[in-house]
């Protein structure tokens, strides 16, 4: 579906980003995947979809399997331009998957979360 893009931030080592990834195919949806660990990340890039999220710098700060914690990034005093320095430098320490489309942006932990910002259009010959 060209008319509605979708873009998801994978990991395609992460079962929960498999597993976004196959709830959008299986919509219908040919969607741009960015295996941002190979990407990497641009503090612009972060700035929005930490803002188009909703859940800041900091709710989209992966902890597990990361250096988040002895880079001083868990304590209530870290900055979010801290983290999002961080995340530019170590792409690990962000979350996934993070989806985009028209309808906004999600953290889609858990998998499900996807469908809030996916949209079902009619067939064309429908009307």
């Amino acid at each position: 579906m060209t008319d509605f893009p979708v873009t998801i931030f994978h990991n395609p080592k992460c079962g929960t980003s498999r597993n976004t990834l196959a709830i959008i195919e299986a919509a219908g949806y040919a969607p741009t995947v960015v295996e941002y660990l190979k990407a990497g990340w641009t503090l612009e890039q972060l700035k929005d979809l930490a803002a188009r999220t909703g859940l800041g710098a900091r709710g989209l700060l992966r902890v597990k399997g990361t250096p988040a914690e002895e880079l001083g990034l868990t304590g209530p005093a870290a900055a979010e331009d801290a983290i999002l320095a961080a995340m530019v430098e170590h792409p690990i320490l962000v979350e996934r998957p993070i989806v985009v489309t028209p309808k906004g942006a999600v953290l889609a932990r858990p998998k499900e979360k996807v469908l809030e910002i996916l949209d079902r259009h009619p067939p064309a010959d429908a009307s």
